[in-house]
């Protein structure tokens, strides 16, 4: 797979992303390693639904960009080029302020709970940061926030939003979804003032290494969602 073929998987999640609400305006950020020096990225002002491959930004470790006609928002370098040198199997990085994993942020010891099956395939992937310092804008606060990423890959950041990240843009897209899904479930389910039905660690780490196996699924999710784009945007994949 080319640089090429990773700005269509890109956009394609980004546009997917926006038509699903896991977006906000123009801001938040997916960001994709092509190596150890290079970075893609969304560009600064485009609305994810009208983003195309070309929109896509190369960006190099220090921040300049290197290919792509847009500038790079700058909260946006801060915390993905941290994470990404400092956590190389963090390949792809997607940061969304989604409503319901948002609203978990805002309450006090707020986490997500083991209570349903989408929540369980992050068991023992996710990270709590419970201090919020404004915008991400000097390196020290994006260093700050990847430490809280040591030994997650999920990370909600207190007052904010949420962080995902993994090996693939299929894979983190995958994750992104069904992370928003789990935290909207839950909140339903608080809502009633009853109890949640907590799934016993034991029977948790389980759960969370049976779809750990099923990563095929992340994949085919990516897929259909560019044979969508196909449908109602022929020829969206090369402009």
């Amino acid at each position: 797979m080319g640089i090429e073929q990773d700005k269509v998987d890109l956009t394609c999640a980004l546009r997917a992303a926006a038509e699903m609400g896991l977006h906000e305006g123009v801001c938040n950020h997916f960001s994709y390693a092509v190596d150890d020096k290079t970075f893609l990225i969304n560009p600064q002002g485009i609305h994810w639904l009208e983003l195309v491959p070309s929109d896509i930004v190369t960006v190099d470790a220090a921040g300049n960009r290197i290919a792509g006609n847009r500038a790079v928002e700058p909260t946006a370098f801060f915390i993905h080029s941290r994470i990404h040198r400092a956590k190389p199997s963090a390949r792809c990085i997607m940061h969304a302020h989604m409503p319901y994993a948002t609203a978990l942020c805002l309450i006090a010891d707020g986490r997500l709970e083991w209570c349903s099956q989408n929540a369980l395939r992050f068991y023992g992937r996710t990270a709590y940061d419970t201090v919020y310092n404004g915008l991400a804008l000097d390196d020290a606060e994006g260093d700050r926030i990847c430490t809280a990423l040591t030994e997650a890959d999920i990370l909600f950041l207190a007052n904010h939003g949420v962080l995902v990240c993994g090996d693939s843009i299929a894979n983190v897209f995958d994750d992104l979804y069904y992370l928003e899904r789990a935290a909207m479930v839950q909140v339903l389910a608080q809502s009633t003032g009853k109890p949640l039905r907590l799934v016993p660690d034991e029977i948790a780490a389980a759960t969370a290494r049976q779809h750990a196996g099923e990563r095929q699924q992340s994949a085919l999710f990516l897929e259909a969602l560019k044979r969508r784009l196909d449908a109602s945007d022929p020829g969206w994949s090369r402009k």
